[in-house]
């Protein structure tokens, strides 16, 4: 089994985002290195719009999140709705 990974600048703005993937990915571990936040999540890690929406309280765009994006590990299935991370083929 292989985490993935994603880092976002460790600002406000991504704080509602951070907020959301820990909600929708039980299994997720937060670390925090320097002015970064990192989420590591075994297998496969989800990021949903609607539970954005739910944490700011006003329509989200997914392709924000990529404003504080500074890294990530794994491959890519997004759409309007989500964006997943994982190590499926």
């Amino acid at each position: 089994m292989s985490n993935v990974f994603i880092a976002f600048q460790a600002n406000e703005e991504a704080r509602p985002v951070v907020d959301a993937i820990v909600a929708d990915n039980p299994n997720a571990v937060v670390s925090h290195p320097t002015g970064l936040v990192k989420i590591d999540a075994p297998n496969s890690l989800t990021i949903k719009r609607e539970t954005i929406e739910e944490q700011t309280g006003q329509p989200y765009d997914l392709q924000q999140i990529h404003v504080n994006l500074v890294t990530l590990s794994g491959h890519i299935d997004e759409d309007d709705d989500q964006l997943t991370l994982s190590w499926k083929h």
